[in-house]
């Protein structure tokens, strides 16, 4: 038995302390990028375990419904011409950011499938459980100079689950987000609807409404150093031409990008747009984003793929790029951290590990609403999982 679970064992023998006495808060974590040079750590080639939909309304389907199918333009035709702006905004329903998901999707699929996880009955309670856009802003950390982040974590049955809480910085931007702003972010949808079709073989349809809440997700495994890991994230499409029809190495990434015409540009567009698309593919194993490049007026005339694998060439002789091993060694680094500060096993107490660029990853612990985010739906029925103990045999 490790460390972490004698002092689990160890832990349950003492005197129980009255419950609204918090645990000490840990240590701080350096994000200094120095810090975490070494050789790239171990990952485990993540996994698909299984993956669900959620539709037009947000619901919830432990299917694959909501996935659709890649479908680039001809390459012997005229290119792309697509117009981005097109049904902006009477065509659009974004979904609503002031519901607050957490993991609950997550922990839907995690309810339906935990009686058939791979990796055995044990894995889970040693695993870590989050979504992959978590994981990309750990991986991104040492290089951030923008934007700061908050993970809310709690232990149940053994298993440390992370879910971003959003900052007020970022509630703030949010609320008040410029109207081009939003726009942009509508011209990223619109460009998936253009290179997308329902069906396997068929075109894409770009005449309907773009609505944000319709999502496919996959749910992985994998393992960085020693943690295993279960997360989940969203998906594009699927390429019915790839090579392997093995998921996750048949998913596409679809991005936009303004178009580029200096060394300049394209130096800074290596150094900080290619390490989030690079962070965002590599964790769930998608090998290729293909790129849109849109114009001043929103037009999309050129596409470029730019395989998962490679993107580090870009940076790779530039003193003020990215590595790929920094950004995994300090996610691994920050994964040691939450699971050697968050001992006490109780899906109401939250530690807060807050981080703003330029500083250390600070811990706050907290206990209940509103920091709390394991819902009493999902904690009920995984304690009604546990085993009884067993029955004394009867005299006969």
């Amino acid at each position: 038995m490790d460390a972490r679970g004698t002092k689990r064992g160890a832990e349950k023998t003492e005197v129980a302390e009255p419950r609204n006495k918090l645990p000490r808060p840990a240590p701080s974590l350096p994000t200094d990028p120095a810090l975490y040079s070494g050789p790239f750590p171990f990952y485990r080639r993540p996994s698909e375990l299984g993956c669900f939909s959620l539709d037009a309304q947000r619901q919830y389907h432990g299917d694959a419904r909501a996935l659709r199918y890649y479908s680039p333009p001809p390459t012997n035709g005229p290119g792309p011409n697509f117009d981005l702006r097109d049904g902006y905004p009477d065509r659009y329903q974004p979904r609503d950011e002031e519901v607050q998901e957490r993991l609950d999707h997550l922990l839907c699929w995690l309810l339906e499938h935990r009686g058939r996880l791979e990796g055995g009955p044990g894995w889970l309670a040693e695993a870590i459980v989050t979504w992959r856009g978590h994981l990309t802003k750990l991986l991104t950390t040492p290089y951030e100079r923008q934007e700061g982040w908050q993970l809310a974590a709690s232990r149940f049955q053994g298993t440390l689950y992370l879910s971003e809480v959003e900052t007020p910085n970022a509630r703030a931007q949010r609320l008040a987000r410029p109207p081009l702003l939003r726009e942009l972010m509508y011209m990223g949808y619109k460009f998936e609807q253009y290179m997308c079709a329902d069906k396997p073989g068929s075109s894409p349809d770009p005449s309907g409404e773009v609505n944000t809440n319709v999502a496919f997700c996959s749910v992985l495994r994998s393992r960085l150093g020693s943690h295993p890991l279960l997360f989940s994230g969203e998906v594009d499409c699927t390429d019915p031409q790839a090579p392997s029809t093995q998921p996750p190495t048949c998913y596409v990434e679809l991005k936009t990008s303004k178009e580029m015409h200096s060394p300049g540009q394209w130096r800074s567009f290596y150094r900080h747009k290619l390490l989030k698309w690079w962070a965002q593919s590599f964790l769930p194993g998608v090998p290729n984003v293909v790129a849109g490049f849109r114009n001043p007026d929103g037009f999309v005339s050129s596409l470029k793929t730019f395989p998962t694998m490679k993107m580090f060439e870009y940076v790779r002789n530039d003193r003020d790029g990215w590595n790929p091993s920094v950004c995994m060694n300090f996610c691994a680094a920050f994964l040691s951290f939450a699971q050697s500060t968050v001992v006490q096993d109780d899906p109401r107490l939250v530690h807060l590990f807050s981080w703003e660029p330029g500083g250390p990853v600070t811990v706050s612990v907290h206990r209940d609403a509103p920091y709390a985010f394991l819902p009493i739906w999902y904690v009920e029925a995984m304690t009604q999982d546990l085993p009884s103990p067993p029955k004394t045999p009867s005299p006969k």
